[in-house]
Parts: structure tokens; C-alpha cells; sequence
């Protein structure tokens, strides 16, 4: 199967962020050609008045909470996971699977095209991803048992979801842990060495609150990080939500240890969290992605919302306006996000990648002007998701908007 995608402002979010109008030809599901040049090809989609770029990553979600929608507000974090532990402990696999659909449909709505996720029953997850078409890495959440409303061993249950998965071709498995209020020194090294035996991603929430720093503080004498650090957790593998309660020692060492931080503005402001010090991130050079969190804590899973509030929260919090740029954000659900998942193979659009591509309307009046000199500072700050006219993941038309309906629904 091939597509011809002709007459497109492409938002490469290459190395030199090139931005060019052009066509390109996806040949099965990689991209063959950036260019000028006409090909005939099984179809053609006539980008006039359309921007391509790559699939947006989001780097951090709970999709099966999308039936939480309007059920966890105006509560701060405590309050938020004591009813989440509550509805979980009572959920059936249809559930599960039916809120999964939901969910992804509305990332692909956002442009969103991978995405990472923390959550138990990840297997029914896959399920509803692969039926969709949808690109996911998908964390088991591991605790200790006590905690947990898993049946069995959330560290084993991980591992074989792990086993079981490693060959889908969409779907990329691995471990992850709730927090380090709920995982002990043994549970977290139980992961670590899961993710490094079958060289999968950690993920976890950390130091999202005052409360989770003070209480690690009473009972190690440390904060979350620099426990971390002391334990040998910390590593590349590990991609940390949230990130909001940090110390300078605290990003040095997160820094050190190249850990990849997904920002979650907008969850962290709904439930009173925070701001998490991205600026003094990205000056020691940590990567830097962003997530949704849940339909729990955020209400919707768009990205382009994510964008805007996350870059205009830094501005306010470091009083300069320059503090975070539309390029840099875009850099976090691009490239930045692609690095954090460990996968060269998506991220931008350049030959022999991946074909997770997003084609925007710029001839809507939310985008008028929009060219080579400011679709950037556009797709940051102006557009929404009624501008994403096609979904493309691994080559396939997921979203058209044309048809105003969903492949696979």
C-alpha cells in the first residue's frame, strides 16, 4: 500500500527543523520520499491548505480512566487516588476495554498517534490499541501487594504482560511503578532489574506533591530522587511523570543519571500540585516531553491544549516570556518524546522513518496566516483538534476528516 501526500507545508521536526512545501510518498508504512517529485501511488491525498508533521507522542496517561471523565474534580492529589483506588478496585474487562476505545479515539483526535501508559490490565489495553491502529507503550504498574487491587503479583503480573507482548508489532510493553509512597526499596528493584533483563522503559510517577517529599523525607531521611539515586534506580530506561517537587541536588542527579521527564501541566494545576521547574531542566540538559495524565485528572486528552497551557504556565512561573518557545514544546511531543521512548524511528518526518504522520488544516480561520515563518508558533499556540484532518500511524489513515469517522470504530 502506498499514499502520495501532495502540496504540503511540512513541519519536518527534523535535526535543522526544516520547514518546507513539498510532497511526500509513504511506501507500506515508512516514508520514502521528501520532495518535490509527483509518484502515482495507491492513494493520494491532497494536502492544499493542510500542514504534515510528525504523530504527537504523549508521554504520560491512564487511558482506561476516560470513563472517569467529570468524577474525580476539585479534589486535591489524596483525595484524587483514594477515589481512583475505590473505582478500580470494582471494574470488569468490558469496562476496561470500552473506556480504552474511548480514550484512544480521542487522542487520535489530538494528533496524538503513540502513547505511553500506567495502569494495570494493560493486556486489554493493547487490545483496544491494536484494534484502533494506535502506536502504545504500555507500563504495567507494579506497588507492593498491599496496596494493590490487582489479583496476584503486580512485579509478576508486569513481567509476564512483558512476555506475552513482545512481538506486537504496535504495542511495546514494559514496567511500571505507582509511586515510591506505594512501592518499597524491594518492589522498585524488582523493576529495575525486569527492565533491564528484557530492555523495556520504567515509568512512574515522582515527586508530584509536597506530601510524597515530606513523607519520603520522615521515613528515609531523603527526598523521592535522592533515594532513588541511593538505590541504583535511577537510569536512562526511566521515564518520570511529573517531576514537580524537585531540589537543584534533585535535577543534577536526575540529570546525571539521564533520566527522561514527562511534564504534566495541566494534571499537576487541576489537582493543586504545582509547577514543576522545567527551565532549570532543560538548562541541565534533561529531556523533556510532555503528557496528558488522565481523563481523572486533566478532562481531556488533548495535546494541543497541552502545548499551549504547559509553555504559558513557565512564561508566568520565571516571569519571561521567553522562558519556554512554541519550538520547544513541539520538540516535547515530537523528538524529545521519541528520545524518551527510546525509538529513532518516529518522532520526524525524514526518509526510512515510521509513516505516524498529521496533517493540520492552516486554511481555517483559527490558523490564518500560517507559513513557513510562524506554522510553529501556530501549531503551538493556535491550533486545536478540529484542524487535524488526517491520522496516519504506521502508514495506515487511522482519521479522516473528511469522512468525519474513524478506521476500525
Amino acid at each position: 500500500m502506498s499514499i502520495f501526500i501532495r502540496n504540503a507545508l511540512i513541519v519536518t521536526q527534523d535535526a535543522r527543523r526544516s520547514v518546507t512545501k513539498g510532497n511526500m510518498l509513504i511506501s507500506g508504512n515508512t516514508i520514502s520520499y521528501i520532495g518535490k517529485k509527483e509518484f502515482g501511488a495507491d492513494e493520494t491525498i491532497d494536502a492544499h491548505g493542510m500542514a504534515a508533521m510528525p504523530g504527537f507522542i504523549n508521554t504520560h496517561t491512564h487511558v482506561a480512566m476516560s470513563r472517569f471523565k467529570g468524577m474525580l474534580n476539585d479534589i486535591n492529589l489524596g483525595g484524587f487516588l483514594k477515589k481512583t483506588f475505590k473505582y478500580d478496585a470494582g471494574r470488569s474487562e468490558n469496562d476496561l476495554y470500552d473506556s480504552s476505545l474511548v480514550g484512544i479515539r480521542e487522542m487520535i483526535d489530538s494528533g496524538i498517534t503513540s502513547f505511553v501508559d500506567l495502569y494495570y490490565s494493560e493486556d486489554i489495553i493493547a487490545k483496544a490499541a491494536e484494534k484502533l491502529g494506535m502506536r502504545a507503550f504500555l507500563s504495567w504498574v507494579t506497588l507492593d501487594e498491599q496496596f494493590t487491587t490487582q489479583k496476584g503479583n503486580p512485579v509478576k503480573n508486569a513481567e509476564h504482560f512483558i512476555m506475552t507482548h513482545k512481538r506486537s508489532r504496535l504495542v511495546s510493553p514494559s514496567i511500571g511503578v505507582q509511586g515510591i509512597y506505594v512501592a518499597s526499596d524491594e518492589t522498585l528493584a524488582k523493576a529495575k532489574e525486569i527492565s533491564e533483563r528484557h530492555k523495556t522503559l520504567m515509568h512512574m510517577h515522582l515527586a508530584e506533591t509536597r506530601k510524597e517529599v515530606a513523607d519520603e523525607i520522615s521515613k528515609t531521611g531523603e527526598r523521592p530522587v535522592e533515594h532513588l539515586s541511593k538505590i541504583g534506580f535511577l537510569s536512562s530506561r526511566l521515564l518520570a511523570a511529573h517531576c514537580v517537587w524537585l531540589s537543584d541536588r534533585e535535577i543534577g542527579l536526575l540529570a546525571s543519571k539521564r533520566v527522561n521527564v514527562s511534564w504534566n501541566q495541566i494534571s499537576n494545576s487541576k489537582l493543586a500540585s504545582g509547577s514543576a521547574r522545567i527551565g532549570d531542566m532543560l538548562k541541565k540538559g534533561i529531556n523533556v516531553s510532555l503528557g496528558t495524565d488522565s481523563n481523572g485528572s486533566n478532562n481531556s486528552l488533548n495535546m494541543f491544549e497541552a502545548m499551549k497551557f504547559s509553555a504559558l504556565s513557565m512564561k508566568s512561573l520565571y516571569g519571561d516570556a521567553s522562558a519556554i518557545t512554541a519550538q520547544e514544546v513541539l520538540d516535547m511531543i515530537t523528538i524529545n518524546a521519541a528520545k524518551a521512548i527510546k525509538r529513532e524511528d518516529i518522532g520526524s518526518l525524514e526518509i526510512g522513518k515510521l509513516a505516524d504522520i498529521v496533517l493540520l488544516r492552516i486554511d481555517t480561520p483559527n490558523m490564518l496566516p500560517s507559513n513557513k515563518s510562524n506554522i510553529v508558533n501556530n501549531i503551538a499556540y493556535s491550533a486545536n483538534p478540529s484542524n487535524v484532518a488526517y491520522v496516519l500511524i504506521d502508514g495506515k489513515i487511522v482519521k479522516e476528516q473528511a469522512s468525519a469517522k474513524f478506521q476500525n470504530a
